[in-house]
């Protein structure tokens, strides 16, 4: 099996990107960059699209999907989750400068890029809508159209000959769940079952539950850590459940049970949390789009199998301040239109017109997050004035600023480093990224190989 260390396990792809990119390769400080993982890779080549009334197909960039999975193979067998990797021109002609980035325990991998993705400052640091945990909703009910016996009978009319869950099966999956079936649930288990039963391939139809059914041993509880959230997502959203609500924002909830699929990836749960207006056993989809929340299927498994409803029912949202405030030229006009006492994440986006004042978020109690494009902000050591901030993005140049006047936040756990894919070094960002990460005492991004050869045969 090819080595990831060895240069000719990269030659191929090398030889591809020296191709395309001979112009950038020839110049000072030119470079090209990519990301490679089993099931994914970001690599900067050209696209071949297909001969005119033909579909594409895989042999359309076969040199490219081969390059690329010579390095796939190696990472399989090394057991590797991923690696970056910066190509430099190198002294010699036709020479390249690999440099081979592993990823580091402190450092989120980033999204299609080799610039090092969000920096853990802390032990086990997770945003915070991650952290949260659902709110009591005293009083909350089942449904009045939750009816086990009459879900029990239209399951049994639909389904005759379907095999159904044991008591042992159940008890055991109670057991690994760690929480007792809601009594709908079991119901719908005791009479049908997704599995293969005595050599039959028998699968419950779609249309007769509403979603397709997972089988027993898949039912699983959807709590924060089942819905991975990558910081610079969750940084940038807020749990919010307002008192119209049937469901609640969360990530995910330990009163989520998810049975079954939509087919589209979503996932169907019965909600035993639910919002301010919702039931107890109410059915919910959580998608897999979202990072945060879930939408309203049913009142009751009953209504949505028995009755068929699928669109929960309408919501007039009550007008609040947002908890997620866009300054930029097409949203909020400015820092002090986004101000107020809930505030929790600011993003500063393009802006044309004079740098920003932070001054009007000063000491808001529960600002944990900034984000700030190049340029927008008048003087960037105000930032440590926001002292509850958890999460901070900033380009390289504003970084620059707070380093060398000392003016990092010292409450943060974990922070970005916004830096332009192609323009940026990768390099340059994973040297910044680790005097940040000194500074919290954390471990460096020090897992770099650079392996030199020849690109061209």
């Amino acid at each position: 099996m090819p080595s990831l260390h060895d240069f000719t396990t990269w030659q191929p792809l090398l030889r591809l990107l020296h191709a395309a990119h001979a112009e950038t390769l020839s110049a000072p400080g030119g470079h090209v960059a990519g990301q490679i993982s089993p099931g994914a890779w970001s690599v900067p080549l050209p696209y071949r699209p297909p001969q005119p009334g033909h579909a594409s197909q895989v042999s359309d960039n076969q040199d490219q999907f081969d390059a690329v999975g010579r390095i796939v193979d190696a990472l399989e067998e090394s057991g590797g989750d991923g690696v970056s990797f910066v190509v430099e021109a190198s002294s010699a002609p036709g020479s390249v400068r690999l440099h081979v980035i592993s990823p580091c325990s402190s450092a989120e991998a980033g999204v299609a890029t080799a610039h090092p993705g969000t920096l853990l400052l802390a032990d086990g640091a997770l945003p915070e809508p991650v952290r949260r945990l659902p709110d009591p909703v005293p009083g909350a009910r089942p449904a009045p159209s939750a009816d086990v016996g009459l879900l029990r009978r239209t399951l049994r009319e639909r389904h005759p000959d379907a095999v159904g869950a044991s008591e042992e099966e159940i008890a055991a999956a109670e057991a690994r769940l760690g929480v007792p079936l809601p009594a709908e649930l079991r119901a719908l288990y005791q009479i049908v079952q997704n599995r293969y039963e005595d050599g039959d391939d028998y699968r419950e139809p779609y249309d007769t539950i509403g979603c397709e059914l997972l089988a027993l041993d898949e039912v699983y509880v959807a709590d924060a850590a089942s819905r991975h959230v990558l910081w610079q997502f969750g940084a940038m959203e807020a749990v919010e459940t307002g008192p119209e609500d049937a469901v609640q924002g969360l990530v995910g909830s330990p009163g989520w049970i998810v049975f079954g699929d939509t087919g589209g990836g979503d996932r169907v749960a019965v909600d035993l949390t639910p919002g301010p207006q919702g039931h107890v056993g109410q059915v919910i989809v959580i998608g897999h789009e979202e990072n945060t929340g879930a939408g309203l299927v049913a009142d009751s498994l009953t209504d949505m199998v028995v009755h068929r409803h699928f669109d929960g029912r309408p919501v007039r949202r009550a007008e609040r301040p947002p908890l997620v405030a866009h300054v930029n030229r097409a949203s909020l006009p400015g820092i002090e239109a986004a101000a107020h006492a809930g505030l929790e994440v600011l993003s500063i986006g393009v802006w044309e017109k004079e740098p920003l004042s932070l001054a009007p978020v000063f000491g808001l109690p529960r600002l944990r997050t900034l984000c700030a494009h190049p340029g927008t902000l008048a003087d960037p050591c105000e930032i440590s004035r926001l002292i509850h901030l958890e999460y901070l993005q900033l380009p390289p140049a504003e970084w620059r600023v707070l380093l060398d006047a000392g003016a990092v936040p010292t409450g943060l756990i974990a922070a970005g480093i916004k830096a332009h894919q192609q323009r940026d070094n990768p390099l340059h960002t994973i040297a910044l990224a680790n005097e940040i990460l000194a500074l919290y005492g954390r471990p460096l991004v020090t897992g770099i190989t650079v392996l030199e050869g020849t690109a061209c045969c």
